[in-house]
């Protein structure tokens, strides 16, 4: 049985996978599956970079604003959906588009990688949070390295969740989760993927988009959307959430906001090199630059060709 073509478009913060999926998806009558770990939360808008209704230009978007940021929410969750999701595009002979920058949901996906039968416990789960509160994440991290460096190396600090969630797989079934995720590519992934990574020749250009990024949020309103999620109970995802915890020195009357801004945009800058260093791991991915075109017209166009080449492929 021949496996299920989607088109991967992947790359770091600000680097324009919303742009180039929207214009793809209108030259190939396709629809877009977000693969953005804090953009599936309808509370956090601004905060993500989650794409306006002018941006997605009449374009379905699946797997966006769904969530709340108090429900818990798994890779192993995206992948499931995600699956729904590309089985009801094909199924609507559409092609599927998957766009995002959260290279775990992405390799997750187009591998075929299960997390095993453990299920969630919520005892253990509270325990670790209130670990993270006391210590901080990357005490956490350095736990989950003891026993598993190859998924810590994989991590952020940031990544509560995540690290939680690698902890509590182990604990549960004395199986790390790289030994799990060894034993899932035994089965072979349903996706022909062609995998488009988005990059800049030159790093400051990405950075300088980036720094804007960071100034147009803030004039849509980033900081009342921060304070409001800072000062609400329990919310550990948005909390650690870049574009929200940069800000608790200003509220606290302990920075400037300019400091807090700027420091923003250096976290940020930091998750793009994090992102471009995984994306860079993924094999057969096809690297785009969009500072060797002459216009956004161009890199679609030459995008638009390799995708119905590929498409081509075995018909």
């Amino acid at each position: 049985m021949s496996r299920q073509k989607i088109v991967v478009i992947a790359g770091p913060t600000a680097s324009g996978k919303t742009a180039l999926s929207v214009e793809l998806a209108k030259r190939l009558d396709g629809e877009i599956i977000c693969a953005d770990s804090m953009q599936i939360y309808k509370e956090l808008s601004i905060s993500t970079a989650k794409p306006t209704a002018e941006e997605m230009g009449g374009i379905k978007h699946r797997l966006v604003d769904f969530v709340s940021v108090s429900e818990g929410f798994s890779v192993a969750d995206y992948v499931k959906l995600a699956k729904e999701a590309i089985c009801e595009v094909a199924s609507e002979k559409k092609l599927p588009i998957v766009c995002g920058g959260t290279g775990l949901y992405i390799s997750s996906l187009t591998e075929n990688i299960s997390f095993g039968e453990s299920r969630p416990a919520p005892e253990l789960r509270e325990q670790l949070k209130a670990l993270a509160a006391e210590k901080g994440g990357g005490y956490l991290l350095e736990t989950l390295r003891s026993f598993d460096p190859e998924t810590a190396d994989r991590l952020h600090e940031n990544n509560l969740n995540r690290i939680i969630r690698a902890i509590e797989i182990y604990r549960s079934t004395g199986v790390t989760m790289t030994e799990h995720i060894k034993n899932s590519r035994a089965e072979k992934s349903p996706y022909d993927a062609l995998i488009f990574v988005l990059d800049y020749k030159n790093r400051q250009t990405l950075y300088d988009r980036i720094d804007k990024r960071v100034d147009d949020m803030m004039s849509r309103g980033l900081l009342d959307e921060a304070k409001r999620f800072l000062s609400a109970p329990g919310l550990l995802t948005a909390k650690q959430a870049i574009g929200c915890k940069e800000f608790l020195p200003y509220f606290n009357k302990e920075a400037e906001l300019s400091e807090c801004v700027e420091n923003l945009k250096r976290s940020t800058r930091r998750y793009a090199k994090r992102q471009l260093t995984w994306f860079r791991r993924i094999k057969n991915a096809v690297a785009l630059y969009p500072d060797e075109y002459g216009s956004f017209s161009e890199l679609s166009d030459a995008a638009e060709k390799i995708i119905r080449d590929f498409i081509k492929e075995g018909d």
